[in-house]
């Protein structure tokens, strides 16, 4: 049964989220401009920006998943996935970041407007408003379940909490109040998660010469595992290939972080910012990962306690043994709800507006008439979200899963089609086309249909799913090669101007 917040618990949660308004609420006097309200006037410093990208990589389930990395065998693994995802911002440093800061752009997808043409950029951009908004849906849906576990809360209440709260602060401030929320709501989880370290070492019998024993005999600190295995995530070949392509098709092509770097004061900014930002993830999975090693010598001392699910370790040590009425609990929960709340609201009304609506009208539309559109949009994109977390509750968690997993092929899919229009002149807008379209059939075949097919054999053969880190690797390499294959049936048109 989950503790009741006391006083203390629940003043802290309510001073947590009024901020968010507050900021919200400052930074719309601001963004008077659609510039300013799409990009902060191109003007927010780096270190602001690289809390925003933190913050907008870590979600609640990052919180919670992550100790329970750290709580089952992958232990310090987990960190070979972080040493690839530096080597894929390094690369979206040198590559990538100077095709956006060569003209004003606004959303990321005009790269491939100026190269493939506009129904390109259109395809890019659906994709991403599809994935986008079924991911920030999906994550209401968990937040909502991990708030009804801790907490008590209503389900539908915990939804509409979040999604309304992130709607209002988005809606009235812009990119200014999300990227200054998202630096809030960095330093609120890390603070919950530094009070959790000490939390569960005072209540480690032993203390903290027990928790350095523990993971030297149980061998939670080693970091490198060179056993190539498909279907295993936590070995260095996954981890530097598949995290630093996955990497760069997340950090590179996504709409939701490129915003937030040519909101930056230059590309050296933005830079800086990119590439510190993937230092600092690898010390936030560091340090949750040790809180799952914390938590592993913590429950070995009571081994009536058993769990289906890593995942649940954290959340059940918070329900039972963190400090009552202490204002740790309230922390905690407001580490969650911030890791929930980073939002690509404004991405995705930029992208609507910017990539569809204006290229289509056939007379000019004032930037003041843009700027309320987008800003309705963000209202619209609100609702569909809330939606989104609403009709999650009719699946089971595998289903939603699954969902998150298609969700991240795009990262693949954009890479290759990146990477053609950028490493090649011969494909035009059709053979990109035919590559990403081959380049999807083969993700699902691999992750979907090849276990289904081992399934109906008779007998059955046990097929796993290939390990997600290798997912954008596929995605990105048959989506390059069946677009250069296809630029020989369909050779490039000149694009006219």
């Amino acid at each position: 049964m989950p503790n009741s917040l006391g006083a203390i618990d629940i003043l802290v949660l309510a001073v947590s989220l009024v901020a968010v308004i507050v900021i919200g609420l400052r930074g719309g006097g601001k963004s008077t401009t659609l510039e300013a309200y799409l990009l902060g006037d191109r003007n927010l410093p780096w270190w602001a920006i690289l809390g925003s990208i933190v913050s907008t990589e870590t979600s609640t389930a990052t919180v919670l998943s992550v100790p329970g990395r750290g709580y089952g065998p992958p232990g310090m693994t987990f960190l070979q996935l972080a040493i690839g995802y530096i080597i894929g911002r390094a690369i979206v440093v040198r590559m990538l970041l100077p095709l956006y800061f060569r003209r004003s752009l606004i959303t990321a997808y005009e790269v491939l407007d100026q190269r493939f043409g506009l129904r390109m950029k259109q395809a890019a951009s659906l994709l991403f408003l599809v994935t986008r908004n079924l991911g920030d849906g999906l994550r209401l849906f968990l937040v909502a379940m991990v708030l009804q576990e801790l907490a008590g809360w209503p389900f539908a209440g915990s939804i509409l909490t979040v999604g309304l709260v992130t709607m209002v602060y988005t809606y009235v401030g812009g990119m200014r109040s999300v990227v200054w929320n998202d630096c809030l709501q960095f330093v609120i989880y890390l603070i919950g998660g530094i009070a959790a370290v000490f939390v569960i070492a005072a209540n480690i019998p032993g203390g903290w010469s027990e928790l350095w024993e523990y993971a030297r005999v149980h061998d939670k600190f080693r970091v490198i595992d060179w056993r190539l295995t498909w279907d295993n995530p936590y070995n260095i070949w996954a981890g530097v290939i598949g995290g630093a392509m996955l990497t760069l098709g997340s950090h590179g092509t996504d709409h939701m972080m490129v915003q937030r770097y040519l909101s930056a004061r230059s590309e050296r900014d933005a830079g800086r910012a990119v590439f510190l930002s993937s230092l600092v993830v690898f010390l936030q999975f560091a340090l949750f990962l040790f809180i799952g090693i914390e938590l592993a010598c913590y429950y070995s001392h009571h081994p009536e306690l058993t769990f289906e699910k890593t995942d649940k370790v954290f959340s059940h040590f918070i329900v039972h043994y963190f400090p009552k009425n202490t204002g740790l609990v309230g922390l905690m929960l407001a580490a969650i709800l911030a890791a929930a709340m980073s939002t690509s609201l404004n991405s995705t009304a930029s992208s609507l507006v910017h990539d569809f609506y204006l290229p289509l009208r056939r007379e000019p539309v004032s930037p003041d008439r843009a700027l309320v559109l987008t800003r309705r949009m963000v209202l619209f994109f609100g609702f569909v979200q809330i939606g989104i977390g609403f009709w999650a509750i009719q699946f089971t968690n595998a289903v939603v899963d699954n969902a998150l997993m298609i969700a991240s092929f795009s990262a693949g899919l954009m890479l290759g089609v990146y990477s053609l229009g950028v490493l090649t002149r011969s494909v035009g807008s059709t053979a990109a086309l035919c590559g990403a379209a081959v380049g999807l059939t083969a993700l699902l075949i691999v992750q979907y249909g090849v276990p289904m097919w081992g399934a109906a054999m008779t007998p059955p053969e046990v097929w796993k799913p290939i390990a997600f880190p290798w997912l954008a690797p596929i995605g990105a390499t048959t989506t390059f090669v069946a677009g250069s294959l296809a630029a020989l049936i369909f050779p490039r048109r000149e694009l006219t101007t």
